[in-house]
């Protein structure tokens, strides 16, 4: 069933469970937030898409995005003098577009925001996925521990596990957008096998390390 959802492009992968902080500023994502806030509790999401080619915001902006998402909950927002928004989101869904809202997205439209018709996706999870969390438990604290990094202790749960591995890579758009985009628990935990494999690679022989903290990012604006 396709549910028509406000849309926020952006140049970054949000996964379910991954707190996201945004800084709104441009006109039309402020009339988005407000709109939110005017709305029942269980339609304060919006989705958030990254953009395959342009740029979030200026000359140039989003002209095509990836067909897989995922719903931003509203957790909390904060109202500036000026008629900025600092929020706070949290992914819960994912969904894929089927098509946008040809009435949404330009300055002289009624809704100056993009919308999109999108269908949320299944997270089928079965007994293969659950096999392989050891695996990847083990692969991704080897991999947290050459880079210095800690953390809490991985999540048991396959869908979970997929998702916080999926997080807290240090990896491109391209690639955590594929971990997004894997049909089931089980194709996702296998290609973060595969990505841990090709990291673990750069770090030992290579040494290449990209950075140390593996969980902080900032406030993305719009």
């Amino acid at each position: 069933m396709s549910r028509l959802v406000p849309v926020f492009p952006l140049g970054t992968v949000l996964v379910p469970g991954l707190v996201l902080p945004l800084h709104v500023f441009e006109e039309r994502y402020r009339r988005l937030v407000a709109d939110l806030v005017a709305a029942p509790e269980d339609s304060q999401h919006f989705g958030v898409v990254a953009i395959r080619a342009g740029h979030e915001v200026g000359a140039g902006r989003a002209t095509a995005l990836h067909e897989v998402g995922t719903l931003a909950d509203l957790t909390d927002v904060t109202a500036l003098p000026d008629g900025r928004y600092d929020v706070q989101t949290v992914g819960s869904r994912r969904f894929r577009v089927l098509g946008l809202d040809e009435d949404s997205g330009r300055p002289d439209a009624a809704v100056p925001y993009l919308r999109a018709h999108v269908e949320v996706l299944p997270e089928p999870t079965d007994d293969v996925a659950q096999l392989l969390v050891p695996a990847v438990q083990r692969a991704f604290e080897r991999y947290r521990a050459r880079l210095r990094g800690a953390g809490s202790p991985l999540p048991g749960d396959p869908l979970m596990l997929s998702y916080t591995v999926a997080a807290n890579m240090l990896l491109d758009l391209a690639d955590r957008q594929a971990l997004l985009e894997a049909p089931g628990t089980a194709d996702r935990l296998r290609l973060a096998l595969r990505l841990l494999a090709r990291e673990d690679v750069l770090v030992r022989v290579l040494r290449a390390v990209p950075a140390t903290d593996l969980v902080r990012r900032p406030a993305s604006p719009n």
